[in-house]
């Protein structure tokens, strides 16, 4: 394989993505729409993240729902690995159609043309996320490893943020999250994602074109959006300390997420490109280890020598998980994947990176009006 699509090309790990592979060797023809909400008012002229593709890819500007954007991304091509999508969680839950249109819809667009038209394609990778795993695997004393059911808005309201045993009510210990694990997402997003795979895995092996799919942990680093307060606390937290504001942190800031190192991403995704085990396969991909939001704040606060308050409010959002991080067994037997990035290591690169950035406008407020008036936030 020598020419590879990646839509969503132009975003946080389809342009780091992008410069490894033309490093390696490859072609590279990105599929993006430049969305505002990631790349700002005026993306060809202010954001870093298409500047560092720009002139190195053949770049086409349009939108996975549309037929002839496909067609003409998807001639002498390799390889998709398939990106774009849209990504908030608690956004999806009140832009129901955007995100079913693009997530869903662009995908089975891709895999209608491919069964319907000539084409070169011999591989695709697909990002799924681990949003699809809802509350993840946990143990119970009692009824063994359990999946935990999406939390209660009686419970959070009343400050129970710990998930429970769904059988007995009991209190459980968290497990990393294997492939096996139970999928029941608790958003409309992680929905999406979850469809998205299990079209390409199932068309694929009908299609007769190998597919890989891959469950994204939270990914960070250099380059990702600063402005876009639907995804990513890092970016969130930053844009707040780097404007003088207070950090507002929900539940009682015990609730962990599993920071996965950009480089990591990339190396993992390249892997299921080039290997053949890892076709018609699901990976994880994360860094193996959670770490808690009020350490998060913690650790970027002493990085940016800031002296905002962080308050820890008892505030929630319906639909976001407790806990949840990967088991990277599978992807370490078959790809010989193993993150090389320590979030230590990884958030200094970031808050370095954010150093050297213009200060970003918050629109957090904004987010966090929308998703008052749906409900959502508690």
């Amino acid at each position: 394989m020598k020419n590879i699509l990646i839509t969503g090309g132009a975003g946080f790990i389809g342009s780091n993505l992008a410069l490894s592979l033309i490093k390696k060797g490859y072609t590279v023809t990105v599929l993006d729409n430049l969305s505002p909400q990631i790349h700002g008012d005026d993306p060809k002229h202010t954001s870093p993240l298409f500047k560092s593709i720009e002139n190195k890819v053949r770049f086409i500007e349009g939108s996975v729902t549309e037929r002839g954007v496909w067609l003409d991304a998807l001639e002498g091509q390799d390889a998709v690995v398939h990106l774009a999508a849209e990504t908030g969680t608690g956004q999806s839950m009140y832009e129901i159609e955007k995100y079913t249109s693009v997530n869903v819809g662009g995908t089975a667009l891709m895999l209608d043309i491919l069964a319907n038209t000539k084409h070169s394609i011999r591989k695709i990778v697909i990002a799924s996320s681990r949003a699809v795993y809802g509350e993840g695997k946990y143990h119970c004393s009692c009824c063994g490893d359990v999946y935990p059911t999406e939390r209660s808005d009686e419970a959070m309201q009343h400050g129970n943020f710990e998930c429970t045993c769904p059988l007995c009510g009991s209190s459980v210990e968290l497990r990393p999250t294997d492939e096996e694990s139970k999928i029941h997402p608790t958003s409309i997003y992680g929905l999406t994602k979850q469809m998205q795979a299990e079209m390409v895995l199932v068309a694929g092996k009908s299609l007769g074109i190998p597919a890989v799919a891959f469950r994204y942990q939270n990914v960070y680093g250099p380059g990702q959006s600063l402005s876009n307060p639907y995804t990513g606390i890092l970016s969130i937290f930053s844009t707040l300390i780097k404007n003088g504001k207070d950090i507002n942190i929900f539940e009682d800031g015990k609730e962990s997420r599993d920071f996965v190192y950009i480089d990591d991403v990339v190396a993992a995704t390249i892997l299921g490109l080039e290997r053949d085990e890892a076709n018609y396969h699901t990976f994880n991909v994360g860094a193996d280890k959670p770490i808690d939001v009020i350490t998060v704040a913690r650790t970027l606060q002493q990085k940016y020598d800031s002296n905002v308050e962080i308050k820890v409010s008892g505030n929630y959002r319906l639909g976001d998980i407790r806990h949840n991080y990967a088991d990277l067994t599978l992807a370490t037997k078959l790809l010989g994947y193993t993150p090389s990035v320590s979030f230590d290591q990884g958030i200094g690169r970031f808050a370095a990176w954010v150093d050297s950035q213009e200060i970003q406008a918050d629109r957090y407020e904004q987010s966090i009006e929308e998703m008052k008036s749906k409900g959502l936030y508690k």
